[in-house]
């Protein structure tokens, strides 16, 4: 074991106090009502395919401990480029754009969605320590173009920023405009507390539609927490979002299960090839996901996410959740290196599954039913 310097004892107790505040925090009091479904119980939610996620305070600290001795250091930054504002103002055709974490912005279907927002400093309650940005967010929040809805996978702190949502609100009625929040069950009470009223909850296969585009949110593996006493109090899920320009897939945070495969079958009627195939482009997490022995049940490592990308038949895929916050045990500039591992072990081709830069934008063809080529 190497030794360590006071600095680095200092940074790991920081992030055991942090990672205390996250489960000790109450800013969530949402709690579901009880109905007769196999995912629905009396507290709350569980797992379709394992019950809870859960690992004991015992094995908590074991992983900090052995965290210790590991030298986490990235060989190099997370890649970074100026946003190209002008396709964002004006895109020509579907776009998507990494801003950092698992934060992008789709541009598809006449509409612009923002997925799981983080602008602040730190992914904590508090912003004096906490987990901290390695880079900044590719898109200034004063730079997004109007959002017409923000998709919310689950409320942990580095996926659901009360600061951004807030501002996200606040920027869009000063301009005079609505942002809609879609959130899984159980939070929309805390959207209201905080005085965002535009917010739609939905249990799991439940969709909603805006300008005619379907929003439907998908069961994934997780959990859920913004306190000690909330665990799973409210729902977490992925997000299917089906257009007729295009049709795209964001997982959230998730271990891997059959929830993916059932989720191809589900959509499965609407999605032959006379229609145009499956999901255009699919946002899997690659990142945060070491040591395997705790985090497997949650996270996904990119062996599995390209199993997901199979499972849901996407024809492209981009991974998210990686380079942004050092929550979990592999080096921020790891993940990239993995999925190109497994995309190899797996045959799948480097443009299908790939990475962005932060603050890259990638811009995708339109779907086009089979019927309509065939008429060309």
């Amino acid at each position: 074991m190497q030794n360590w310097p006071l600095a680095s004892t200092k940074t790991a107790l920081a992030a055991i106090i942090s990672i205390a505040i996250l489960l000790f925090f109450n800013n969530s009091t949402a709690q579901s009502d009880s109905v007769p479904k196999a995912h629905h119980t009396p507290t709350g939610f569980k797992n379709n395919y394992t019950q809870q996620v859960s690992r004991s305070f015992g094995d908590f600290i074991r992983w900090q401990w052995e965290s210790w001795s590991l030298d986490k250091t990235a060989i190099s930054p997370t890649p970074s480029i100026q946003a190209d504002l002008a396709v964002l103002n004006a895109p020509t055709a579907p776009t998507v754009t990494w801003i950092g974490h698992a934060t992008a912005l789709v541009q598809a279907n006449g509409l612009n969605v923002l997925i799981d927002p983080i602008f602040s400093e730190r992914a904590s309650p508090v912003q004096i320590f906490g987990p901290k940005r390695a880079q900044a967010p590719g898109v200034a929040m004063a730079d997004l173009p109007n959002i017409d809805a923000v998709l919310i996978s689950h409320n942990h702190y580095d996926h659901l920023d009360r600061a951004s949502v807030a501002l996200l609100d606040e920027k869009a009625k000063a301009a005079g405009k609505t942002t809609l929040f879609m959130v899984p069950l159980g939070l929309k009470a805390w959207f209201n507390s905080i005085g965002i009223d535009s917010v739609v909850e939905l249990d799991w296969w439940e969709h909603h539609a805006l300008k005619g585009v379907e929003f439907h949110l998908t069961p994934v593996q997780h959990w859920s927490a913004r306190s000690i006493n909330d665990r799973s109090a409210t729902l977490w899920g992925g997000w299917a979002v089906l257009g007729a320009d295009f049709h795209w897939y964001y997982a959230g945070d998730t271990g891997y299960s059959r929830d993916f495969a059932d989720t191809a079958k589900h959509f499965a009627p609407r999605q032959t090839e006379a229609l145009g195939g499956g999901f255009d482009l699919a946002l899997i997490p690659v990142g945060a996901y070491e040591p395997r022995w705790f985090m497997t049940q949650q996270h996904v490592n990119p062996m599995e996410s390209v199993r997901i990308h199979q499972d849901v038949g996407a024809k492209r895929s981009i991974g998210v959740h990686w380079g942004t916050f050092q929550l979990t045990d592999e080096p921020l500039d790891q993940p990239p290196r993995d999925l190109a591992v497994a995309r190899q072990a797996f045959g799948v081709k480097d443009v299908d599954f790939g990475v962005l830069a932060i603050g890259e934008s990638r811009q995708f063809v339109k779907r086009t039913p089979a019927t309509a080529l065939a008429a060309r």
